[in-house]
């Protein structure tokens, strides 16, 4: 599993912890009813905010969380224990987008060659899987009456786009065919609860929450990429982490503006994620915090890529202007990543970390493909739990200072 929105148990609070994950097993349960059970690999936390935008608008007696909820069977990714899981359109188009996603994602990752997919009968195997992905979230799609060819149309134009960037061209160019998706399917949530009048503000959330996507897959994966000469967007356009952090940070202060102009039958759960996860995920990302809620200072000096460094700081030779010269770890000290698994060895690493539960009850478990450090969704707590005992009165967070979104 993976996305940007991985929230903290002890922040969710008991009931908004169950909404949460009952949306998340209903995300992949809708991929394996309609694609089978190899298509629940493809399960991330993002998509299931589609699932969980299209509850929190509906109305009537289908809004209900009982009207949208069916009781599954034991699972061991819940430790054979059965649950309440989310059911209907949301999660049908949360899964057709994943679908599709993550076709895109095994092609790029055939047409950089890879690991094991540089070997030309595994990269046309992939290539095989990712058509059979992309064409089964069209009819998924096609069902809950979302045309996936906009998801198509931009990861083309991404693939052009990447092509032609350079020095000096505007990192939001790049970024604008994954905010155009992310807003096509942010703004059908409206169209599937029946509420057309927030179609607009959710396409521009929608727009907003693709950029940040982009932005911190980018700063994530910005020293890898330098180590394997991949293609990253920062690199290429010559983009400082100072504007990418401005840019990231603009995107969730659009997203929490946007949010007000959304009308919510029960929007608690899609608040917490979006108005302040969000924020989170951008500190996670560059390194500058843990918990909104702690005071300023309450974790010492940002860490991570985007910490100040000095002259002889321990990240100093990424700076393109370094004089270093001569041999050592091109990380200043620092282990490089493990080298990323190859497309089939990532699934089988997924399918062992689903039969051994690890990705919902591990503190820390290592990313099938990336192979970069990942948070359990029921276990981990990426903060100082006894800043979390407001929010877990509220469980919407509307006692905390940390939001600006007024709701």
């Amino acid at each position: 599993m993976f996305g940007i929105v991985r929230p903290c148990r002890h922040r969710l609070g008991e009931n908004l912890r169950t909404q949460w994950m009952a949306h998340l097993c209903g995300l992949c349960l809708a991929l394996r009813g309609d694609h089978g059970q190899f298509a629940r690999v493809v399960t991330n936390y993002d998509g299931l905010v589609l699932s969980v935008l299209t509850e929190a608008q509906a109305t009537g007696t289908a809004g209900s969380a009982g009207g949208r909820r069916r009781t599954a069977g034991p699972c061991p990714l819940r430790g054979m224990r059965t649950a309440s899981v989310a059911q209907g359109e949301g999660a049908r188009l949360a899964a057709a987008v994943s679908l599709v996603l993550a076709s895109a994602k095994v092609r790029d990752h055939v047409a950089d060659g890879d690991g094991l997919l540089a070997r030309r009968p595994v990269a046309l195997a992939a290539r095989r899987v990712a058509d059979g992905w992309r064409r089964a979230g069209a009819r998924t799609g096609a069902g809950v009456g979302f045309d996936t060819a906009v998801l198509v149309d931009a990861v083309d134009r991404q693939t052009g786009i990447e092509a032609l960037a350079g020095p000096g061209t505007p990192l939001l160019a790049v970024t604008e065919p994954t905010e155009t998706a992310t807003a096509a399917a942010f703004a059908h949530t409206a169209v599937l609860a029946d509420r057309p009048g927030n179609a607009a503000p959710l396409a521009e959330a929608g727009r907003l929450f693709g950029r940040l996507a982009h932005l911190l897959d980018a700063v994530e994966d910005r020293r890898e990429d330098a180590a394997r000469g991949a293609w990253n967007p920062l690199t290429a356009t010559g983009t400082p982490l100072t504007e990418a952090r401005r840019l990231a940070d603009d995107a969730v202060h659009g997203i929490r503006l946007a949010l007000r102009e959304v009308e919510f039958t029960e929007g608690r759960l899609a608040h917490l994620l979006l108005a302040h996860e969000l924020g989170r995920s951008v500190d996670r990302a560059f390194g500058t915090g843990s918990c909104g809620h702690a005071p300023e200072g309450a974790f010492g000096p940002p860490q991570g890529p985007y910490a100040p460094q000095g002259p002889h700081g321990p990240r100093a030779p990424h700076d393109p202007n370094h004089p270093r010269t001569g041999g050592g770890s091109p990380f200043g000290g620092e282990p490089p990543h493990p080298a990323r698994r190859g497309f089939w060895a990532g699934c089988a690493a997924a399918v062992g970390l689903c039969c051994t539960c690890k990705v919902c009850c591990a503190d820390e478990f290592e990313g099938p493909w990336s192979r970069r450090k990942r948070e359990g969704c029921c276990a981990n707590c990426d903060c100082d739990c006894s800043c979390c005992e407001a929010c877990q009165c509220c469980e919407c967070c509307e006692c905390c200072s940390c939001c600006d979104c007024g709701l």
